[in-house]
């Protein structure tokens, strides 16, 4: 008698808590969204900004977008009610910070709840053109023949561009290639095209010209499957290191313990905005592609990057600057 009452009791509480979600759901949003991002005209503050700029009309108020420095962002965003009025659109460094710095504020699964992975983009490796080169198995061949001779560059240490670069010497069979960081991408690529170092892995739309023009020779795509941000380019994989893979991906995320009726009010909302044409073709010009996932598929994602990169930097000691 007890057993069936407490059952009761519990199958009561539940459908509760779903009848709140969902009167939740239908009342939300009744005042003002933020979106918290990274620096103005970065990748995640073109896709928060698109975000916001076409879910503003059809969820019935306004959506602003917040640039914050560095970390500041997550941070915010984690400490932030789990209302769904701050929500986080940013890549990587969600989950790399982490890994690279002692005491990060946040920890990226318990304190984040997923809503979609928005976009990802790849990079490209390039190498100077007066490198006597032009395949990944041609370098590698190259750089065994002349270890600690060739030089690779990256805007700073515990970016994406230098973990790409190690995770390809790693794989590569332990390639003796120097690391050159630079205070910025601008003057590492002006050294990179004049033969001071040479070769990067750089986002594919920033070299595209160069690579036109013959400033620079790329060799291969970084993402798992051919992109459309570099036709005609294999992947890294199909160039003799089977299973490499290293992408920039943006999420879309909200506090942990967000309700889940909001988060797929949010979830519907957003992949109906990443879906439109003119999005895809915006992000595809500033060399971001659309994914539009579910939430269980970017926290995958996540996860993936994690313990790929955390394999990387723990062996090397790669602290972010």
């Amino acid at each position: 008698m007890l057993r069936s009452r407490f059952d009761a009791w519990v199958c009561a509480a539940v459908l509760a808590m779903f009848a709140m979600g969902n009167a939740l759901a239908q009342t939300y949003p009744s005042k003002t969204i933020r979106i918290l991002t990274g620096p103005a005209a970065s990748g995640s503050d073109i896709v928060a900004r698109l975000i916001a700029q076409e879910m503003a009309a059809p969820i019935g108020q306004p959506i602003i977008v917040e640039n914050r420095a560095g970390i500041l962002a997550v941070e915010a965003a984690a400490k932030a009610p789990p209302d769904a009025y701050t929500l986080l659109v940013y890549g990587s460094v969600v989950w790399m910070e982490p890994l690279l710095r002692a005491n990060v504020a946040w920890d990226p699964v318990k304190d984040l709840t997923p809503i979609t992975l928005a976009a990802r983009s790849p990079n490209v490796l390039v190498v100077t053109p007066s490198l006597p080169v032009n395949s990944v198995t041609e370098l590698i061949a190259l750089a065994k023949s002349k270890p600690g001779e060739l030089s690779y560059m990256s805007s700073g240490s515990g970016t994406t561009a230098q973990l790409a670069a190690e995770l390809f010497k790693s794989m590569a069979g332990g390639l003796d290639i120097v690391h050159v960081p630079y205070k910025g991408a601008a003057p590492g690529m002006i050294d990179l095209m004049s033969g001071r170092v040479h070769l990067a892995f750089v986002v594919a739309a920033s070299v595209v010209n160069q690579v036109k023009t013959g400033k620079l020779k790329a060799l291969a795509v970084t993402s798992a499957q051919p992109s459309a941000l570099a036709p005609g380019l294999p992947t890294m994989s199909a160039s003799g290191l089977p299973g490499y893979e290293s992408e920039l991906i943006i999420g879309a995320f909200a506090p942990a313990k967000t309700p889940a009726a909001l988060i797929g009010r949010l979830h519907r909302e957003m992949v109906q905005v990443l879906a439109l044409p003119a999005v895809k073709d915006k992000l595809l010009s500033t060399g971001t592609e659309v994914v539009a996932s579910s939430p269980e598929q970017l926290l995958a994602a996540g996860q993936a990057d994690m313990a790929r990169w955390g394999k990387v930097i723990k062996e090397l000691g790669i602290k972010s600057d």
